[in-house]
């Protein structure tokens, strides 16, 4: 019987090793937790961008004046939008919009991806005078087409649990009521009262909602509606340019009904963990008391053409307010920068998110005289 050299026998050991670590992760991968995010105008980071005949569009200056380079990047802001702020106080990256060239499985695993779509809503024919726009059912159709691109890339193993690990937020419904419901030139706005529409979203949301748990989503949010009546395309068209009461009672209504939706399916589904995102409170205090939390204005958009009102979009010759930080509004529809920070750190403390957030974005700055609209020629 003949014995090995010990060096032989270490040279073998360690050639072993080496090939059991290579099979293991032939079929794996040590993925990072990222998020998917599933919503409308205020979520998008550039979808639109590339839906070439959308009429829902942040695409000139000044939009993303306070955000990086100064150009338009596809925020429906001055900034950042409210899950750019949360994700970056959690620790999670900021995931590319879907429709961006540079996404690549590579990309996916390091940072996730953001379907959101200005204009989407829960139903497929909301925001059908935009012509092209996600509704949510299109954008969890594209999450099913990522997930098969990923399953490809690691393994169904590792992809499941890569799904089941990531982090999930859905925020739409605004474009339900003020693109769809409130407008008589849609079929939605005769054939339901204020309730059975409502129901109507609910049981669309609902299998929505169990359809990503299907897909793997275990940590998910919802975010709720704020006091919609009160942006100020909805004052603009009263006479008196008040809040529509009414609008803002089916926001309260809509924010009732999904936070039941969403705790009986936190119950009913297996390892859910679904919660509700409700700011509606403070951002109609902040409206209500702009001065308390150190805003000048919170009844017109910062961006505007003045006395011409509305102006739907933010464009190159709109005038810009003196201070972006003190408007509640960057335009007729959307919250600035500075607003969008306050609603995310309520909706943080109230959900207890906890983590070290990398550096975020910088804050928006005054305003100065002789700025003009960036380009990307500077």
């Amino acid at each position: 019987m003949t014995t090995m050299k010990p060096s032989l026998l270490l040279l073998r050991l360690i050639t072993t090793l080496t090939l059991t670590i290579i099979l293991a992760n032939i079929d794996g991968c040590h993925c990072k937790i990222v998020q998917f995010i599933f919503g409308d105008s205020l979520s998008d980071v550039g979808n639109n961008r590339y839906l070439t005949r959308s009429l829902a569009q942040a695409s000139l200056p000044w939009y993303g004046i306070d955000f990086g380079n100064g150009l338009p990047n596809g925020r429906f802001t001055n900034g950042r939008t409210v899950s750019d702020i949360i994700g970056d106080a959690t620790g999670l990256p900021r995931p590319p919009a879907f429709l961006d060239p540079s996404l690549s499985e590579d990309v996916i695993l390091e940072n996730g991806v953001n379907y959101a779509s200005g204009g989407g809503g829960i139903l497929n024919e909301t925001g059908g005078l935009f012509i092209q726009r996600f509704s949510l059912n299109k954008q969890i159709e594209l999450f099913q087409g990522t997930q098969e691109l990923i399953k490809t890339k690691i393994g169904e193993e590792s992809a499941a649990k890569f799904f089941q690990e990531a982090r999930y937020v859905v925020a739409l419904g605004s474009n339900d009521f003020i693109n769809n419901y409130l407008m008589p030139v849609y079929s939605d706005s005769w054939n339901y009262n204020d309730q059975t529409f409502i129901d109507y979203l609910m049981e669309t949301l609902q299998g929505q909602l169990k359809q990503l748990h299907g897909l793997g989503a275990r940590e998910l949010m919802v975010f709720g509606l704020g006091p919609m009546g009160c942006i100020p395309l909805q004052r603009v068209l009263t006479t008196s340019g008040d809040c529509q009461d009414r609008t803002n009672k089916l926001a309260l209504s809509f924010n009732k009904a999904t936070s039941k939706l969403v705790n009986s399916l936190s119950t009913q589904l297996a390892n859910a963990n679904y919660r509700f995102g409700d700011a509606y409170d403070v951002v109609s205090d902040v409206i209500s008391n702009p001065h308390k939390y150190g805003f000048n204005n919170s009844d017109s958009p910062c961006c505007s053409f003045g006395r011409i009102r509305p102006a739907l979009t933010c464009v190159p010759a709109s005038i810009l307010c003196k201070d972006r930080s003190k408007y509640v509004f960057w335009d007729e529809y959307h919250p600035s920068d500075s607003a969008n920070e306050l609603i995310a750190k309520e909706l943080i403390n109230k959900l207890g998110f906890l983590g070290d957030a990398p550096t975020p974005a910088p804050a928006p700055t005054p305003y100065v005289d002789g700025d003009v609209a960036p380009s990307p020629d500077d």
